[in-house]
């Protein structure tokens, strides 16, 4: 009988240690920058300006990081070297870690301690416990230390179309956009409304980058550069500059830009096979109505979709569907149709039920999207007007504001005498406030 309770009990163990494996991952790259966010923070070269001695020390401690940490993330990488670090941090709180801790002259608190560890999770949290730093956001990750084997494309060998091909069926031309996108000035952009303050350190850490390292830029030309919270190219073909990592990061990014380009590359087709196998419809990614996402996961995103479509084998006429538009979404397990006309399709969608809904839906979808042609015409004329009727320097909207709502929200500001407005910048948004920059947001739903 105990013989039995025992194997019961083991067996109800296994289970329960089989179920926490399951439901953990393993830290990504990713995971790991936004852990160590406020160890970036607290420690970032461009906040210590006025302090050259403890800038340079804390630059030259986050680029042996930073190596430290890619060596972890390296398949098959086991010669790991005990890495010393001195950081000097902004924040003076009380330490109860084992680390070695002294004040500077200028009154920053010096941390020194030792990395020995050999995966992501534990160094994450050596690095902020060593720092007097929480723990409990990475905890709530529900993450594992060991690693896991990254799944196989099964696209590795993309056709190379002869250029009537794309002439004829109207499909894009991967290198002809690629090509078309170098010929054009970089961009840059930033993902969030930040002051001009934190928006000129970015631009100076970005200067001191290309004045030291002018060649890391060569890949850069026709491109769009964002500023944003990690750092890599979205999946909308961006580079992504991530405003709390160092030079050393960011050179690396610009080095990595020829595989980028492979990969989106790569993307591209894959979005065309897409097509075909829909009778011709456009998979498109709207970065304001979908999750930031990196290249890498869109790729697998669009890549485990064109598996399950190619399987079920539907029975689409060839074009039929040319016109109409989709995005991809892997949090929802219905299809539906926008407002603005695109399909919304879960990646998990049932092969079938996706066929009945495109063709219940396409005349619908396409009268959307005329309906959202012209509605952008009349917004575009509306903030012209309104720009011009209130002398206004800068009219503007959130992109969380649909078009729908800047044009009753114009609307009604033309039926206003608002001479105060001459000379400034208006921002149409949901909620009242006014900007480290001083432009003045108003809601869109705004009342006398």
């Amino acid at each position: 009988m105990f013989c039995s309770l025992r194997t019961v009990r083991r067996l109800c163990l296994d289970k329960i240690l089989l179920q926490c494996v399951l439901q953990s991952r393993t830290l990504s790259g990713a995971d790991a920058i936004n852990a160590l966010r406020p160890f970036y923070f607290a420690v970032h070269p461009d906040f210590f300006g006025q302090h050259p001695k403890e800038r340079e020390v804390n630059e030259n401690s986050l680029k042996r990081l930073n190596g430290y940490l890619e060596n972890l993330q390296k398949p098959g990488f086991r010669s790991f070297k005990p890495t010393q670090l001195t950081f000097y941090v902004r924040e003076r709180e009380p330490n109860s870690s084992n680390v070695q801790e002294s004040f500077s002259a200028s009154g920053f608190r010096a941390v020194s301690f030792t990395l020995h560890t050999r995966d992501l999770l534990s160094t994450v949290l050596d690095i902020l416990n060593s720092c007097s730093l929480s723990t409990e956001h990475v905890q709530s990750l529900n993450v594992s230390s060991q690693p896991h084997k990254e799944a196989k494309s099964t696209v590795n060998r993309p056709i190379k179309w002869d250029k009537t091909y794309y002439s004829f069926t109207g499909f894009k031309d991967p290198e002809e956009e690629l090509e078309q996108a170098q010929r054009v000035e970089t961009t840059l952009l930033w993902q969030r409304s930040w002051g001009i303050a934190h928006r000129c350190s970015q631009l100076h850490s970005l200067g001191r980058l290309v004045q030291q390292r002018p060649e890391v830029l060569e890949n850069v030309k026709g491109r769009t550069v964002v500023f944003t919270d990690r750092s890599g190219m979205s999946a909308a073909g961006h580079i992504m500059l991530g405003t709390m990592d160092v030079h050393h990061h960011w050179t690396k990014i610009f080095e990595r830009l020829p595989n980028y380009y492979k990969l989106q590359k790569r993307l591209l087709l894959l979005e065309d096979r897409i097509s075909q196998l829909l009778g011709g419809i456009q998979v498109i990614y709207i970065e304001e109505l979908q999750p930031l996402l990196t290249l890498e996961e869109y790729f697998e995103l669009l890549n485990s979709f064109y598996n399950k479509l190619r399987d079920s084998r539907l029975p689409f006429h060839p074009r039929s569907l040319r016109g109409l538009q989709m995005i991809l979404e892997s949090d929802r397990y219905a299809p539906s149709l926008h407002e603005f006309g695109h399909f919304m399709i879960p990646t998990v969608c049932d092969p079938a039920a996706l066929q009945w809904f495109i063709f219940a839906k396409a005349q619908e979808a396409r009268e959307n999207l005329k309906r959202k042609e012209e509605m952008m015409i009349t917004e575009k004329e509306l903030i012209s007007t309104s720009t011009e009727r209130f002398s206004l320097d800068r009219l503007y909207k959130e992109p969380s504001v649909s078009s729908a709502q800047m044009i009753d929200c114009c609307k009604r500001l033309l039926e206003e005498s608002l001479p105060y407005l001459q000379g400034m910048h208006l921002c149409v948004s949901h909620f009242y406030s006014v900007l480290q920059d001083g432009d003045l947001c108003i809601p869109w739903n705004w009342k006398n």
